[in-house]
């Protein structure tokens, strides 16, 4: 989940490579491919099995953030396979200091952890079809925080782009038929709407940071710097849920939760288990695009499956899928589309100057 909203075109470590002949083009697709499908099948079942976690009688948010960060040592295999091929490209940049870079890390894995309660919570108080719509306007609030911390330019496809996306929360927001779901208040619904309209904004401020921290501290991006982001701000996050799984005094009722488990205790292991397993999934797929495409079109593909989400859960979940909801999820895909069209054309001019440049060289 990094380097979202970059104000230069950017290219991977990967894309050093030339793909002109037939068989390196197809293999580049093809890890594109499996990487969105990486991405999308993590994420989607990452959602759905947090959200089945509570309706079967699961209560304990700081577990539920547990579990968002605690897979991290399954991307320690990522690592081992591709350092040899990260660690090819060098850079005049002095090294930073261990201390800067821990400092950074704890910093971001607190924030992240911060972000992951919130996202808990938006779960726990609100449907999976409002709660995935709302946080489609991760894109709009990654423009904001890009513009100020990347020097991003506004385009009108992108200003497009935000005004949907804010109208589209917006609607989830005042729609009273989606209110008092699942049994619980208005109180509790408006709170569930404001935390996770907050973990979105907190989620695109995390991608902005981490693309300053690379560019003005790390300097450098490959694949085994992008992954070592991931895993040690993870394993802070990690430390500090459970901290607060502690502190609350949550981890008490987690047996007594077990037992109580409405699909039984094997399947309160299981969920939790493959909850942590998918959301390390998707953050491979994610990695994986920003290294063999960019870091834009990995923060798009993320965005892209939150109005999936609404479709699985009338299905699993038995949402309801009123006419609030069905204009809300058009206007996300219409807002995801128009931001898409943004980073081609974008991607198509870079390409072009690319060009340029190599023939009057």
């Amino acid at each position: 989940l990094l380097f979202a909203g970059s104000s230069k075109p950017e290219t991977s470590t990967n894309e050093t490579t030339p793909r002109n002949s037939p068989t390196k083009h197809w293999h580049w697709w093809l890890m594109v491919a499996l990487n969105i499908f990486f991405l999308i099948a993590g994420q989607t079942a990452s959602t759905l099995l947090g959200r089945f976690y509570y309706n079967q009688g699961g209560n304990s948010k700081w577990m539920s953030t547990f579990v968002q960060t605690a897979g991290f040592p399954v991307l320690f295999i990522a690592l081992y396979l591709f350092r040899s091929k990260s660690t090819q490209t060098t850079s005049t940049s002095p090294e930073p200091s261990a201390t800067k870079i821990t400092l950074i890390y704890i910093v971001l894995g607190l924030i992240i952890a911060a972000d992951d309660l919130m996202y808990s919570y938006g779960l726990l108080y609100l449907p999976v079809s409002t709660y995935s719509l709302i946080c489609a306007s991760q894109l709009a609030f990654n423009a904001v925080f890009s513009y100020f911390l990347n020097a991003q330019r506004f385009t009108a496809l992108i200003f497009n782009s935000v005004i949907l996306l804010t109208f589209s929360a917006a609607l989830l927001g005042v729609d009273e038929d989606s209110q008092g779901t699942n049994g619980l208040s208005q109180g509790k619904y408006i709170l569930g709407f404001v935390l996770t309209l907050g973990a979105s904004a907190t989620y695109s401020l995390i991608l902005s940071l981490m693309q300053v921290t690379f560019e003005k501290v790390i300097k450098r991006e490959t694949f085994s710097v992008v992954l070592n982001m991931q895993i040690y701000t993870a394993l802070v996050a990690t430390i500090a849920s459970l901290v607060g799984l502690f502190a609350s005094g949550e981890w008490k009722t987690l047996e007594g939760e077990m037992h109580a488990f409405g699909s039984g205790r094997l399947s309160y292991v299981m969920t939790l288990l493959w909850t942590a397993i998918s959301w390390q999934i998707a953050s491979v797929g994610v990695v994986g695009l920003i290294f063999v495409v960019s870091s834009l079109f990995s923060n798009v593909i993320s965005t892209l499956a939150l109005p999936i989400l609404p479709v699985f859960a009338v299905i699993f979940f038995h949402d309801k899928m009123d006419g609030v909801k069905i204009i809300a999820m058009l206007m996300s895909i219409w807002g995801f589309i128009s931001y898409g069209y943004q980073l081609y054309v974008n991607d198509k001019k870079a390409r072009k100057t690319s060009v340029s440049v190599e023939e009057n060289s």
